[in-house]
């Protein structure tokens, strides 16, 4: 059974996190995102094929090697869903500052 995976499952994993964030500054092959963990390397393996099928990380050969590049434009996805969220928060907190600012000048 081939389960679709999308980006919200793949950013769920705090190890996947952990790939996106190293491979964000800089592409890296599997051996050196691998060395930056406690985790056999097939894991990583496969926590870079979840992130490959979800399209947040492109893989570019070079010769013998693999490396694992960023996909900023994927990670919109995540943001466009988060933005009404974030305005949400947002104006709440600014009407809560509002009434901690009305009780504090009542003091």
């Amino acid at each position: 059974m081939n389960l679709r995976r999308d980006v919200f499952q793949a950013i769920a994993d705090p190890t996947r996190r952990a790939i996106l964030l190293l491979v964000a500054s800089q592409s890296m092959t599997a051996g050196a995102i691998a060395a930056n963990f406690d985790t056999a390397r097939p894991t990583i393996s496969k926590h870079l094929q979840i992130l490959t099928e979800c399209e947040l990380l492109q893989q570019e050969p070079n010769g013998r090697e693999i490396y694992y590049h960023f996909n900023p434009k994927k990670m919109k996805e995540v943001s466009d869903f988060l933005e009404p969220f974030r305005e949400l928060w947002e104006e709440r907190f600014n009407k809560l500052e509002t009434i901690m600012k009305k009780y504090k000048n009542k003091k």
